[in-house]
């Protein structure tokens, strides 16, 4: 019997897309009440989903041959936009917090080039890793060192601006998105393990250090981001002060108890809630079952993720899905535990949910290359394609 066969498009990713933009903007509306401007944020954050759809949708134009020919360019005019920022004056890139990470825009906002040098990255270094491996059919210790090494060196150049900023929140979400494509390039199990070996011990040398003499970590961080961590360490120690956000951050969650104080109900004040801690206000008003249900549809749009990239048999495809969810992975963990004091604050925001245009744009474009996948993915009425 002849085989009938359809392109897919994941319906179910698309409305778990949309129900987070209603989330966003319902919690975006009531955190606002708090916030120092005179700004409807939430009227701003659906003309920034109408934008980051809009932007999206030009993904439909490429099939993926397309956009592993031109990722190069792509990667490039990334590194461009991030050089462009390092040398700009404050009077078109200010300083926030001591970190010079966005471009200053009249009459459109702030644009932050990082957000979107993540995507680039995941496409060119699909494109790296399916070129190495198709060159080399029989791997060796040789070979997977040179593309690890090829890995290394396209990832550091974004890095290492982006550390420059300084902005180590959203470096370490690009080395997560890099770790995740690493784990599934066929790199051999015995170098990762010794990276990771390798990794642990660096981390316990960094814990022994900031324990025996923290004023060590001035040299690399901003004293900005080194109160993060005191703060963290002990939020309610000096809640007046350096600690403030996260001390009423946690106290906003706990009161919110199991089914939260209402909508617009919030009564702790966060700072920024509207965008970075937008999770407090979710915590409060709807409770430990609102928040659950949020960090439910999380576990759903990851595993959407997966499945597609398990039905796509392209290895470009596989390797663009699996930086994608590492990233997103990385953000909804780090987001949600420095809200709840798991983790350092590291200023990143919490995916389709935060107010911020240059990182909804960012999410939107990564999800729209998944929902690419899905779609050109093919499907058959009976059996598979290999019959």
């Amino acid at each position: 019997m002849d085989k009938s066969q359809r392109n897919y498009f994941d319906i179910t990713l698309l409305f778990i897309i949309f129900l987070f933009m209603i989330i966003s903007c319902i919690s975006i509306y009531s955190a606002q009440k708090y916030s120092p401007y005179e700004v409807n944020f939430a009227l701003r954050q659906v003309v920034w989903y109408v934008v980051a759809i809009g932007v999206s949708s030009f993904v439909y134009l490429f099939d993926f041959e397309q956009i592993k020919r031109i990722s190069p360019y792509i990667y490039g005019f990334g590194i461009f936009l991030l050089l462009v920022l390092f040398l700009a004056p404050e009077t078109i890139a200010p300083k926030t917090k001591g970190i010079k990470a966005w471009f200053e825009i009249p009459g459109f906002g702030k644009l932050q080039p990082s957000e979107f040098m993540k995507v680039f990255l995941i496409i060119f270094l699909a494109r790296i890793i399916v070129n190495h491996n198709e060159r080399y059919l029989d791997r060796t210790l040789q070979t997977d060192i040179v593309l690890l090494c090829k890995i290394g060196l396209i990832s550091a150049v974004p890095l290492g601006l982006i550390l420059l900023q300084p902005d180590a929140g959203t470096a370490m979400a690009m080395a997560a998105m890099v770790i995740g494509m690493v784990f599934i390039s066929g790199i051999n199990w015995r170098i990762l393990a010794t990276l990771g070996l390798f990794a642990a011990a660096v981390l316990g040398g960094l814990a022994y250090m900031y324990i025996t003499n923290p004023d060590w970590f001035l040299n690399f961080l901003d004293p900005f981001q080194l109160n993060r961590i005191h703060s963290w360490l002990d939020p309610f120690e000096d809640r007046g002060n350096t600690s403030y956000q996260l001390a009423n951050s946690i106290l906003a969650i706990g009161s919110g108890t199991m089914y939260g104080k209402g909508f617009n109900m919030a009564q702790v004040n966060v700072p920024e809630a509207h965008s970075d801690f937008i999770f407090t206000i979710i915590g409060e008003e709807f409770g430990f079952f609102g928040a659950s249900i949020v960090i439910s549809l999380y576990f759903m749009l990851i595993y959407r993720i997966i499945v597609i990239a398990l039905q796509n048999k392209g290895y470009y495809e596989s390797l663009i899905a699996t930086g994608v969810v590492s990233v997103l992975t990385f953000h909804i963990f780090e987001n949600i535990g420095m809200v709840i004091g798991l983790v350092p604050i590291t200023g990143i925001p919490l995916p389709l949910l935060s107010y911020g245009g240059s990182s909804l744009l960012g999410t939107m474009l990564s999800l729209a290359l998944v929902l690419n996948i899905s779609a050109k993915t093919k499907k058959y009425m009976f059996g598979d394609d290999d019959d």
